[in-house]
């Protein structure tokens, strides 16, 4: 098949014209959060590299700029900078700036303030105090005093030039410090995380309030905008073709596309033999007969299969199922075009996570597990890329699918890794472990169900591990699998904590899936959190 490599002629659709918050990203774990928390304000922000080239900020109309927090102390010698023609265009064009943590403390590096370690460092809740007669229109609507989230060792010394402050803490003097001259904010604390109970309100009075940003960022504007210009660009004759899972995402991305340019779409459906129990039945009928989508379905399970025979290491089993879906896949186009013509464009469900992780700061430092991703197709085959979902979260995935009337079970799926069922079943993936796991994992999905917790919860799913335990069915002594189940609350899958299942609904799944499938006799509930663990276990 020669290299994996791609050909990126992306079609992706601009919004250079739209205005936007850019937040820039030094390094913080919660940069994304801030992403999310300015989009809830129906505000669109993108999110860049503080080292973003100045000219390329310079394209978009930037109604604000927000600076994340980050790792680094700004006196280091190798630590983050924006450069000196970034602050010529924001003061040119007298944007409104607004530093969090690292964010606020480059403020004080380059303005003339004064950065050193504090005493003593603040992580966790703290009480912020607003100074006396303070009228800070960042804190408009706001009590005097109120609980935000700190996580800083270094604190500002002296305030740079032309600031004041505004508020502080016990432990830090200058927690937010403004200049309304030149409208330049910075805050010591973290607005964007959940235990930050008014951090939005301090967002929203930033963005709207003091910037003026328009909350106009609404999904069904954006699906009438992506249809219309994806009309433009692939032209009345033109055709796309795009692999779909049923999960949310390729989903809505399918429904967009066929409401573009109907059956000039052609969708695929990969059969690898490791989809979830009837899967492949349940998406042809629903994304035919209730989407209206052009789909046909490839069973290609036993090649599948037998790539996997004798195969246990995690990063390989991705690789020989995302390198044979390529090939699946162009075998398919390839039949499609004989059909109906030269195909030009290719959809993917890229989300905006996806994209903050390729141009954040310094990015992923290893390679954790390698996506499968219908992007990684031969150099040969020559597809522009056409993105719908780019710059959504899976939260706006959701809003968008809900405003193009799909419907709800299919907009609240949990999402389905690429590689299916292999990567949860640890060790050697075989047809009859697959069953197995196929089956338990229905009767955990269908209990969730039962009880009214699915909808909370982000993400769930059983695994089947590579042990055995004794156990008594009967009269007779059994020696079979252990499976785990997972479920995780979540809302941008970056970060996740194990769901609190009452111990009656456990109970239950124990009970079904010990009696009902044959071959597990152990059920465990994981209940560990992302970080340090991640979602799925492989």
């Amino acid at each position: 098949m020669g290299d994996s490599e791609y050909l990126k002629q992306s079609a992706t659709l601009s919004n250079y014209d739209r205005p936007q918050v850019a937040i820039l990203d030094f390094g913080s774990q919660y940069s994304h959060l801030i992403a999310r928390r300015v989009r809830e304000l129906h505000v669109y922000c993108e999110l860049y590299s503080c080292q973003v080239d100045a000219k390329e900020l310079g394209q978009h109309q930037i109604t604000a700029v927000i600076l994340s927090g980050g790792p680094s102390s700004v006196y280091d010698k190798d630590a983050p900078h924006v450069s000196k023609e970034t602050w010529d265009l924001i003061q040119e064009r007298n944007i409104p700036v607004l530093g969090i943590c690292y964010g606020m403390q480059e403020i004080a590096h380059v303005f003339g303030g004064v950065v050193e370690p504090g005493t003593k460092h603040e992580y966790g809740k703290a009480m912020v105090h607003r100074t006396e007669g303070c009228n800070s229109v960042l804190f408009e609507g706001m009590p005097q005093e109120f609980q935000m989230w700190m996580s800083h060792g270094d604190k500002v010394k002296k305030m740079p030039d032309g600031f004041k402050f505004v508020a502080a803490t016990e432990n830090a003097e200058f927690v937010t410090i403004e200049n309304a001259e030149t409208k330049m904010w910075g805050l010591q604390f973290h607005p964007e995380v959940t235990h930050s109970p008014l951090g939005k309100n301090i967002l929203e009075n930033f963005c709207i309030k003091i910037a003026g940003a328009k909350p106009d960022w609404v999904m069904t504007d954006y699906a009438n905008e992506f249809i219309e210009q994806v009309r433009a660009k692939v032209g009345p004759k033109g055709h796309v073709i795009g692999a779909v899972s049923g999960g949310v995402d390729s989903t809505v991305a399918a429904v967009l596309m066929t409401r573009a340019i109907g059956d000039r779409f052609h969708a695929v459906l990969v059969d690898n033999g490791c989809l979830r129990k009837d899967e492949a039945v349940n998406v042809l009928k629903r994304m035919r007969e209730d989407c209206g989508v052009n789909l046909r379905c490839v069973d290609a399970s036993d090649k599948f299969m037998s790539l996997l025979k004798g195969v246990t290491e995690p990063e390989q089993k991705r690789k020989i199922i995302g390198g044979h879906f390529i090939e699946v896949f162009q075998q398919e186009a390839h039949k499609i075009e004989a059909e109906s013509g030269p195909c030009e464009y290719l959809l993917q469900g890229t989300l905006y996570p996806d994209v903050i992780e390729s141009i954040s700061y310094k990015g992923p430092s290893a390679t954790i597990k390698t996506h499968h991703n219908v992007g990684g197709l031969p150099a040969s085959m020559k597809l522009k890329l056409i993105e719908p979902l780019r710059e959504l979260f899976k939260d706006e995935v959701r809003e968008l699918g809900m405003a193009l009337g799909i419907d709800e079970a299919s907009v609240w799926r949990h999402p389905f890794p690429g590689p299916g069922l292999a990567i949860r079943i640890l060790g050697e993936v075989t047809p009859d472990r697959v069953k197995i796991l196929q089956e338990a994992d229905a009767i955990v999905i269908e209990e969730l169900f039962k009880s009214g917790h699915y909808r909370a919860i982000g993400q769930a799913f059983v695994v089947l591990l590579p042990v055995k335990s004794v156990g008594v069915m009967g009269d007779g002594r059994t020696y079979e699998n252990v499976a785990a189940v997972r479920c995780v609350e979540t809302t941008d899958y970056m970060t996740a904590d194990f769901y609190h299942l009452p111990y009656e609904v456990m109970g239950t799944m124990s009970s079904r899936v010990i009696n009902e499938v044959r071959g597990i006799n152990r059920l465990c509930y994981d209940i560990s959190s992302k970080p340090p663990a991640t979602i799925e276990w492989e």
